[in-house]
């Protein structure tokens, strides 16, 4: 339990007009603070313009309320600079497209900007009811309406009323669906510090179970590496709880055979209220288990 969340919340809300002064005077984007929504999709611009033979911006569909959902190429920071510097990054680009999603919910985003901090459904009317949005993590067509789901359209786990209804989870099916040749598939999310694969829905294990748990190991491993933070790992119904219509587990019986979930900092003690000063060593962390985990993909992608 948090106490005073409304002051953890203005707290935030003050770190991030210091860091606009600073963007201002500074003339560079603040990575170490929370943006609205505007501010990512000015950064995405900027990046692709600076490195058009590394990045390119895709939009692969709209959200309820019709913001772009947006994914960018070879996009991430570090691996803009490392290219060409750092060996691993160098090999890993040379080889394989790496596509982000900044936002997968603008909707939800922008909500919690304006209206309530702690929101995480989409923005979706549902019909018949006055609760807005559905879990866009449990509308995916993995035993959609399975255990760890709800029905009830005022739940935060609410499913929605049918596999893929939500714009926002369509988009990102049709587009890998399309695509064809996605190998991973890796979610972010917060808070617990774990990271998890298949499956949610069941205490089954999928037939490559030792080889997502290796690599799960070895990418905590890299993660605990730089500043001590630790994480727990292993299927997701056995690391966190149970969970169906996952965007992991559609990944998987998709045929992206490795499909992660990442949850970041903290435990519990700020939860979905991160401190501002956490972001960049969070960011630092999980990229060295990123790496190890594309690196993976990379060398064995069958």
């Amino acid at each position: 339990m948090i106490d005073n969340v409304q002051a953890l919340v203005d707290k935030e809300k003050e770190a991030m007009a210091r860091s606009r002064r600073r963007e201002r005077e500074m003339g560079s984007f603040d990575y170490g603070s929370y943006h609205t929504l505007e501010e990512i999709n000015a950064w995405m611009d900027n990046l692709v313009a600076e490195n058009p033979k590394l990045v390119s911006k895709i939009t692969i569909g709209q959200s309820y309320e019709t913001l772009g959902s947006g994914l960018q190429r070879r996009h991430r920071h570090a691996i803009v600079e490392d290219y060409g510097q750092d060996p691993s990054v160098t090999a890993l680009l040379d080889k394989m497209d790496i596509f982000f999603e900044i936002v997968v919910n603008p909707d939800g985003y922008v909500f919690t900007h304006t209206s309530d901090r702690m929101w995480r459904k989409t923005r979706s009317i549902n019909i018949g009811s006055d609760c807005i949005g559905v879990d866009a993590n449990r509308n995916f067509g993995a035993h959609f309406g399975g255990p760890g789901s709800s029905s009830d359209p005022c739940s935060t786990t609410y499913r929605g009323p049918f596999v893929h209804s939500e714009s926002e989870v369509k988009a990102i099916v049709d587009f890998i669906l399309d695509h064809g040749n996605f190998k991973a598939l890796i979610t972010i999310h917060s808070y617990s510090q774990m990271l998890m694969y298949p499956y949610g829905y069941t205490d089954t294990l999928p037939p490559n179970a030792n080889e997502l748990h290796d690599v799960a190991k070895r990418a905590v491993d890299a993660l605990e590496s730089l500043h001590g933070t630790k994480y727990t790992y292993g299927s997701m119904i056995s690391t966190i709880y149970p969970a169906s219509g996952t965007t992991a587990d559609w990944g998987y019986a998709s045929g992206l055979k490795y499909s992660y979930t990442f949850e970041l900092r903290d435990t519990g003690l700020h939860g979905f209220l991160l401190p501002a000063e956490q972001i960049l060593p969070t960011a630092q962390e999980t990229w060295h288990a990123l790496l190890t985990i594309m690196e993976h993909v990379r060398d064995n992608p069958y």
